[in-house]
């Protein structure tokens, strides 16, 4: 079919992967090593600090997941140039799960209602027992790991599929898995994001937590799949494929869902605020005392007032050099906001920065990183026979 054919004149294939895998593993595997000796120097500082950095990665992993499917579900014919690369990023749940496994080991020190002494004094946590027990609990991140996965699995590796030849039937697969996939993909990541952060304080609980947390994970992807395509293109690769007009949209999605991540992040401040539930308000209370409130101020300037500054001009949005360092200063961020929902649990005073959270932060960054490029370089990075390449390929 006339359709499916299409001129791609740029190299296809990653050709640096060797090195820049190699050298992300090297850093990864150097944060693994230093962060074992933590482990046994501060056992309960290892394990927030864990689970900071990976509720951060999950968050860029998960929201590469939703632009994947929203692109299917939507027909988009802009995004097909780019999309390999969100979904190379999604393809990394499948190994997620093994990294939430050492989370399990640490439930005593991370969620409070695991605690045989406060189970016997503390009605709140015998009332939510049903449900905050720690069988349901590993059951509940199994079906979450096992939906996202098998999602992450299908569309990557029918997408692939298709770089062998075209097929309408697996393109038509894509939607099929897609739709359903999205509302079941809402549903799980809002649950995961309660059982993950939100349980950590037992007696609070905010029904927009869930969005919330979806909403800084897809603001944070998109910057990171700026990142990555603004670096193939200073690599001189896809200069033919992608082009300002790719960008600019990018840079629009960004702009907007920084507006949707403030708007969320505010709503649900204000209504616990106006509402002034000393379960509720005491979440905010720790995160506002201290120290604490300089990141609270610093989300509120730099992860919505400056982006959305920046990013009001038209020229802003596809230029290179601005949206790089939006982009990364946004991700920068995502990593912060994840350390002040997790870790006033541990440090309630003040911000108390512990080695153990770089080490950890670079032992996940350097292997997703990693696995990343080494994926990436396996296939083509443009899906080569997409019935809507040609669409995207002509965008201007």
């Amino acid at each position: 079919m006339d359709h499916h054919h299409t001129t791609l004149t740029d190299q296809l294939t990653f050709p640096e992967e060797n090195r820049i895998a190699t050298a992300f593993f090297a850093a990864g595997f150097a944060g693994i090593a230093l962060s074992l000796i933590g482990l046994f120097v501060n056992t309960e500082q290892f394990f927030f600090s864990y689970l900071t950095s990976f509720t951060f990665i999950a968050s860029l992993v998960l929201g590469a997941l939703f632009f994947v499917m929203l692109q299917h579900i939507t027909r988009s014919g802009w995004s097909v140039v780019l999309r390999r690369i969100p979904e190379t990023i999604s393809y990394q749940l499948l190994w997620l799960g093994l990294l939430f496994v050492p989370i399990l080991f640490g439930m005593e020190f991370l969620y409070e209602w695991t605690r045989a002494e406060l189970i016997a004094t503390d009605e709140l946590i015998q009332h939510k027992r049903p449900y905050l027990n720690i069988p349901f609990f590993i059951v509940r991140n199994v079906i979450y790991f096992a939906v996202w996965a098998f999602l992450a699995y299908k569309l990557y590796r029918n997408s692939v599929a298709m770089d062998r030849g075209a097929s309408d039937a697996i393109d038509r697969q894509q939607r099929v898995i897609s739709a359903p996939g999205i509302l079941v993909f809402a549903f799980t990541v809002a649950f995961a994001s309660f059982d993950w952060m939100m349980s950590m304080d037992s007696g609070w609980f905010s029904t927009m937590f869930g969005v919330y947390f979806f909403a800084m994970s897809f603001q944070s992807v998109l910057a990171l799949v700026i990142v990555l395509v603004i670096y193939l293109l200073s690599k001189g690769l896809l200069t033919n494929t992608i082009n300002n007009s790719h960008i600019h949209d990018m840079g629009a999605l960004l702009f907007g869902f920084t507006v949707f991540y403030a708007y969320i992040a505010f709503s649900q401040f204000l209504l616990i605020y106006y509402a002034n539930f000393p379960k509720e308000i005491l979440w905010f209370y720790y995160r506002f005392e201290g120290s604490w409130i300089i990141l609270a101020y610093l989300f509120l300037i730099g992860r919505f007032a400056l982006p959305f500054i920046i990013l009001l001009g038209k020229k802003a949005k596809s230029n290179h050099k601005v949206l790089m360092g939006v982009s990364i200063w946004i991700i920068l961020l995502q990593f912060l906001e994840m350390y002040w929902i997790v870790m006033p649990i541990l440090h309630q005073d003040a911000i108390s920065v512990h080695w153990l959270d770089l080490t950890l932060l670079l032992a996940f960054f350097g292997v997703s990183a990693g696995l990343f490029f080494r994926q990436f370089a396996r296939h083509s990075m443009v899906p080569k026979n997409d019935p809507l390449l040609a669409e995207s390929l002509n965008k201007h």
